[in-house]
């Protein structure tokens, strides 16, 4: 009888030991999470609750230039963002501005990484120096693309030809105002200056965590230069090569300053973020703005995504090795 008297006391003991575990591991638990509370109610007032508030507006015909038209509106604002001319042109525009900057700051950016890996003397200067585009504030960069470099009278530009044509050539050198006759390659040369050292640092990054003693094994077993880079190195840069696109893409897509500040939109520059900005200010859509603004948005949680991923694969083949 005592038996059975003990062996029934020993899982109830067990049970209530574990349900004070439990209540202990949940009370530590909140204890390392309260001090974070203060900041997440923070960042979410500060960012989800204005998106909350944008996708209400982007359900509604808002328009400050009718104040008494205003009510629900459906799906009419995302209809209107698909099917009017100006706003596929600027999503087209977006597009390539984005697809050019992107693949070309990648593909200068691995040529710098592959240069600055190699050892000389000053690597160090040179990669401060490199960095230092994209450390420059984005509107500060445009107008120095804008005046200091593109200005058709005292540019950087029409200054080199005027000196270069002064030696090899006869008459008035020509002054070609370059955002007139080429706005869109304008903004992308300014973005590919200030994006080249961002790709820069990821692929030097990805370059540095090589196995080199693989590489020296083929360098002895007679590998060249160009089968190391072509079957090793850059196998290797895919998926950094992939996170620099995704990151750059997250952020040029939503490029305003560029745009704003060299061309304000004219000669068929006007990207999506800079058409909401129109539509808002100008036009006083707001539901209009705000149902393209959202569309933004989810274009970039869409990248963001695959960005976060690349990402994850990444930290679990580091964290493999």
């Amino acid at each position: 009888m005592s038996v059975a008297v003990g062996s029934s006391a020993r899982p109830g003991q067990a049970q209530a030991r574990s349900r004070q575990e439990r209540r202990e591991h949940r009370s530590d638990a909140w204890t390392r999470r309260a001090p974070l509370l203060p900041a997440l109610i923070f960042t979410i007032i500060l960012t989800q609750l204005p998106f909350v508030v944008t996708l209400v507006i982007s359900f509604m015909n808002w328009n400050a230039y009718y104040p008494d038209e205003r009510g629900f509106a459906g799906i009419d604002n995302f209809r209107r963002v698909f099917t009017d001319e100006a706003m596929r042109r600027s999503v087209w525009v977006t597009i390539v501005l984005t697809a050019v900057v992107v693949l070309v700051s990648l593909l200068l950016g691995m040529l710098v990484a592959l240069l600055l890996d190699q050892k000389f003397r000053g690597r160090g200067v040179v990669r401060t120096m490199m960095i230092a585009p994209f450390l420059v504030v984005p509107v500060a960069a445009a107008l120095i693309w804008k005046h200091a470099l593109f200005n058709p009278e005292y540019g950087l530009f029409n200054g080199v030809i005027t000196a270069v044509w002064k030696l090899f050539g006869s008459g008035n050198a020509p002054q070609p105002d370059w955002i007139s006759n080429a706005p869109l390659i304008s903004i992308e040369l300014a973005l590919i200056w200030q994006w080249t050292p961002f790709m820069m640092l990821i692929l030097l990054a990805g370059l540095q965590s090589r196995p080199l003693d693989v590489i020296e094994a083929a360098r002895i077993d007679g590998a060249s230069s160009w089968q190391i880079f072509r079957y090793m190195t850059f196998p290797h840069l895919r998926q950094y090569l992939e996170l620099g696109g995704l990151l750059g893409s997250i952020y040029v897509v939503q490029n305003f300053d560029a745009v704003f500040t060299i061309t304000s939109g004219g000669l068929g520059t006007a990207n999506l973020p800079y058409t909401i900005y129109q539509t808002f200010y100008n036009a006083q859509d707001y539901g209009r703005a705000s149902a393209a603004g959202v569309v933004v948005v989810v274009g970039t949680i869409l990248i963001a995504t695959f960005a976060l991923r690349t990402v994850s694969t990444l930290f679990r083949e580091e964290g493999g090795r």
